[in-house]
């Protein structure tokens, strides 16, 4: 298992380093003391399978944008 980031860790994209701002610090917060309070695994892979969703759904919208970006003809 990957070691746990901190709140304060930069995320590690590539070569760039991400830094999260305080609202997302806070949100990771919030999600961590959810998962920490709940017992009912079926609760617990709800929480899972929204999580997965939108990690997923934010990668599919960063690709998009980048693919915008680079794209012949993207208006600047």
């Amino acid at each position: 298992m990957a070691a746990s980031m901190g709140p304060d860790s930069p995320v590690q994209a590539g070569l760039e380093l991400l830094e999260l701002s305080v609202a997302q610090q806070f949100e990771i917060e919030r999600f961590n003391r959810a998962i920490e309070a709940t017992a009912d695994a079926d609760a617990l892979r709800h929480l899972a399978k929204q999580l997965l969703q939108a990690w997923h759904t934010q990668q599919a919208a960063t690709n998009w944008m980048i693919q915008q970006q680079t794209s012949p003809g993207a208006s600047a």
